[in-house]
């Protein structure tokens, strides 16, 4: 069997996630990245959860073929939440990248003995590729993070003004003069 990078990054699926978890978590403050790694518990580390769960399935969808689709929903379960963050857009979607360099640092001795560049350049094009749609799915989290806000700002400050009866109610319709009860007051006067 002839050797293909995909076999040897299937091989050593389990350094290269580790790694790559351990490069998303240090994104975050020390103190929040050592509670991220500590708790595996689902629900008492939603986020810790939310990123393992999704790397190993964009990794997975990279061995098989990246189905858009399908890998969108695992972008945007680690975006959403980055987005939320106080990250920056190139800091929220930087995670998707460090998997370049660790599947380069994982694999430099496969690559050069088996001649394996043109195959990485294709890998590397197709995480190129998931960066760009994380970006898309970030900018989409934080135009609904800012729909929000606008809303519920536009909403307090109703109540706000309501509150000191600043709000004039809606004056009723001035009547239609042309109506002819009101022409018949007309006539009398």
């Amino acid at each position: 069997m002839a050797a293909n990078l995909k076999n040897f990054l299937s091989d050593k699926r389990a350094v290269i996630l580790k790694r790559w978890i351990d490069h998303i978590l240090d994104t975050y403050p020390a103190e929040t990245a050592n509670f991220l790694r500590e708790k595996k518990s689902r629900f008492a580390n939603p986020v810790g959860h939310s990123v393992s769960e999704g790397v190993e399935c964009i990794f997975e969808d990279l061995l098989q073929g990246i189905d858009q689709d399908r890998v969108s929903v695992f972008l945007d379960n680690i975006i959403r939440i980055r987005a939320i963050q106080e990250f920056t857009p190139s800091q929220a979607i930087s995670f998707v990248f460090f998997l370049k360099k660790i599947i380069r640092d994982e694999l430099a001795k496969e690559i050069r003995d088996n001649n394996l560049s043109d195959e990485l350049t294709l890998i590397e094009s197709q995480i190129d590729s998931l960066g760009l749609l994380a970006f898309d799915i970030f900018m989409r989290c934080r135009e609904k993070l800012y729909d929000i806000k606008a809303n519920e700002m536009k909403h307090m400050t109703f109540r706000l003004l309501q509150k000191a009866n600043m709000i004039c109610e809606k004056p009723e319709e001035e009547p239609d003069v042309s109506d002819s009860k009101f022409v018949n007051l007309k006539e009398k006067r």
